[in-house]
């Protein structure tokens, strides 16, 4: 007989999952995606490239302008080879040398942003400060004056000869009596600045006119002038003026704060119908309306500046300004020194000249 097949029973899903052993899957830890780093807006470039070409312009032109200076003094004359050729040879080797410079910077400067953004732009602003103030170092005085005589030319080498009449005047004061008449100045000090800043002038340089005309000594002379300037006759338009800055209809010229706005207003009118050349509005603040005034004395003779005036001014004040400036120049040494410095004991007369001229550049000569 045959048996009958008895089906088996199926595995249990228990029984396969016993036999087959488990593979224990490891998760891969998930690796971050590094973060885009912030776009740097285009505006603070902008001011880091501006602050670059800002330092690097101001460094080429202290250079330049120290380096002609030294060639102006060095190339000085008219000879063609010995001056004119040298000097024209020296400006195209300068022209070379900036031009090398500039391509030397601009393949370093990649270098430098590679370091940080920052690099360029700050390396070019302290090169900048540190040629700046190397240049306007006292002991450069005399190459920045070989400069503006380079670049102002005839006219200003005859200003420059002006100036050390200046500085030659008060070298020969009486130093006693000038440091008495500094100090008696001293009183004045308030209506003087007052008056200076109103009519926006150097208080040294009014205090320089109060001198020549008063010695500080306020008094009715002679001649017609009155109070501590020594008023005479002035343009309608400089009462006015100084009225309307007093707020005062009524003014006195033996009341000081008056006596010094009606000064400072009439040199002003003087300087601005000078256009501005200080010499010559100081002569004219002196000779005033008598004879037509300066203009009408220039155009007579076809003078054009104060040193072509000069000879024609037999019986006029021609060293007024001289006069002026040197007493100028001596508040402003007792302003910044506490004392008056003797011209010419050790380094003073170079110190005096970098100290400048009140009413000129403050580095006129230096």
């Amino acid at each position: 007989m045959t048996k009958p097949i008895t089906p088996k029973p199926p595995k249990s899903k228990e029984t396969k999952a016993s036999t087959t052993p488990k593979v224990r899957q490891v998760k891969k830890p998930v690796q971050k995606k590094p973060e885009p780093k912030p776009a740097i807006k285009w505006s603070y470039r902008l001011l880091l490239i501006t602050i670059e070409l800002l330092g690097l312009a101001m460094t080429a032109v202290f250079a330049i302008m120290m380096l002609l200076g030294y060639s102006a003094s060095l190339f000085t004359g008219t000879s063609f080879f010995s001056s004119l050729l040298p000097f024209a040879i020296g400006v195209l080797a300068l022209i070379v040398a900036m031009a090398g410079l500039l391509i030397g910077w601009y393949k370093s400067r990649k270098w430098l942003h590679r370091k940080h953004l920052l690099w360029p732009a700050i390396i070019s602003f302290c090169l900048a400060l540190g040629i700046g103030g190397y240049s306007m170092q006292e002991k450069f005085s005399p190459v920045h004056g070989h400069f503006r005589t380079l670049v102002g030319g005839k006219q200003e080498a005859g200003r420059v000869t002006i100036a050390h009449q200046v500085y030659a005047a008060y070298r020969r004061y009486d130093a006693v009596q000038l440091q008495t008449m500094v100090q008696r100045g001293q009183d004045y000090n308030a209506v003087i600045n007052e008056a200076a800043t109103e009519f926006a002038l150097d208080p040294a340089l009014l205090q320089g006119v109060a001198a020549t005309e008063s010695s500080f000594l306020p008094r009715n002379s002679t001649d017609g002038g009155h109070g501590l300037f020594q008023i005479t006759q002035v343009p309608k338009a400089v009462i006015e003026q100084a009225g309307k800055r007093l707020a005062e209809h009524q003014m006195s010229l033996h009341n000081h704060r008056h006596n010094a706005f009606l000064a400072a207003a009439t040199l002003k009118y003087y300087l601005a119908e000078m256009k501005g050349d200080l010499f010559l509005g100081l002569l004219a603040y002196n000779i005033g309306p008598a004879n037509g005034g300066l203009r009408f004395i220039m155009q007579q003779y076809g003078a054009t500046d104060f040193v072509t005036i000069q000879p024609y001014l037999q019986s006029l004040p021609r060293d007024y300004p001289i006069r002026v400036l040197s007493y100028a120049l001596a508040f402003r040494v007792w302003q910044k020194e506490g004392k008056l410095l003797p011209y010419e004991e050790g380094s003073n007369a170079l110190h005096i000249q970098h100290i400048g001229i009140p009413g000129l550049q403050e580095d006129y000569l230096g």
